[in-house]
């Protein structure tokens, strides 16, 4: 078993399996360092400065190798946790080295590398691979460590408000992790907020819109969904809101530009037979994402092919002014917001 998921690790853990070596990546970092927590816990080393070691990116690794090797003190286990190392970018000898000590560690010393910030690509990474067989020739676990899935996120968010004396609507749950974030330090530090507002009444969507700030991404979501409705009053405040922000036009154009790619694919998919669900899928879209395959197939209710065509030139043609010389990019988003909306109102571009 090459790779595991949390729900594996966390099994392990709570049968209180212990393996000589962990390798933690993914992208929720407050997960990553709760299982963590739990490992040295398990080993019984927490706040023991004997058996507890940290190394950070800039450690030598020989001082790393020194401290897997050396014996535990007073205690049956040892923890050495090595944060961040740049695998990438050291020399052959010296990933060579991390690998045999990865593969050959000490059975009374348990080694973990967390990945928080360092990226670990093991789908294309060769020697990201080499490290996972590393780990796997010892017998230990690489867990791929991703935010949860968002009915998880749903049911934590509203069971978290019930003992905060308040209630959650199941449709506020998932509007807070669809439009400010899917990582749960971040949720529970805006779950607090909230239930301090409503003061033991009920958090709705609208609670959401007043206290929370919506990620960037959220925001020009809003934007293409406004134009999607050809509300050209409301689309254009939110590209004001967007560019008071400071955003660059081409940060708003990429986004507006993926909305329309997931509807194609969607478009295509259908002509095919083939679900939103199944291009989910194949695309790869991240969990807390594969409702955009289903916003986009509700949207293509007011499309057709001529349509997403049109509409793909004047994005292209956006993105070709963006790109010259003395372009006043504001205009060019305020343009292409009409543009796109004349679009699915008339079905021809303006001349």
């Amino acid at each position: 078993m090459p790779i595991c998921f949390e729900q594996q690790l966390k099994k392990s853990l709570e049968q209180g399996r212990l393996h000589g070596v962990y390798l933690l990546f993914g992208d929720d970092l407050y997960l990553k360092n709760l299982y963590l927590d739990k490992i040295i816990s398990a080993a019984n080393v927490k706040d023991d400065i004997f058996n507890l070691h940290f190394f950070e990116s800039s450690a030598e690794l020989q001082q790393v190798y020194d401290a897997v090797l050396q014996f535990p003190l007073m205690n049956d286990k040892k923890v050495v946790v090595l944060k961040d190392y740049a695998f990438e970018d050291a020399g052959d000898s010296e990933f060579k080295k991390l690998c045999t000590l990865t593969a050959e560690c000490n059975e009374d010393n348990i080694f973990v590398l967390l990945f928080e910030d360092e990226e670990f690509d093991h789908k294309r990474s060769a020697r990201a691979k080499a490290l996972i067989s590393a780990v796997e020739k010892a017998g230990g676990l690489a867990a791929l460590i991703n935010h949860r899935e968002t009915g998880e996120l749903v049911r934590m968010l509203t069971a978290g408000a019930t003992k905060r004396g308040c209630k959650m609507a199941a449709d506020a749950a998932r509007y807070l992790t669809q439009n400010v974030s899917q990582d749960i330090s971040v949720l529970k530090f805006e779950l607090e907020k909230l239930c301090a507002f409503v003061d033991g009444g009920t958090i709705e969507k609208s609670t959401v819109d007043r206290v929370c700030t919506k990620t960037v991404e959220a925001s020009i979501y809003d934007l293409t969904k406004e134009i999607f409705a050809c509300n050209s009053q409301k689309a254009l405040r939110l590209a004001d809101e967007l560019f008071y922000m400071r955003l660059a036009a081409s940060s708003i154009l990429f986004t507006m530009h993926s909305a329309y790619v997931d509807m194609y694919r969607v478009f295509c998919a259908a002509e095919s037979g083939i679900s939103h669900e199944t291009v989910a899928e194949d695309f790869a879209y991240p969990p807390n994402k594969k409702f955009l395959t289903n916003s986009a197939r509700l949207n293509l209710r007011n499309f057709d092919e001529n349509k997403l065509k049109l509409s793909f030139e004047e994005l292209f043609n956006a993105d070709r002014l963006l790109k010259s010389f003395g372009t006043d990019e504001r205009a060019v988003i305020e343009q292409l917001i009409i543009r796109l909306i004349y679009i699915i109102q008339k079905g021809e571009k303006i001349d």
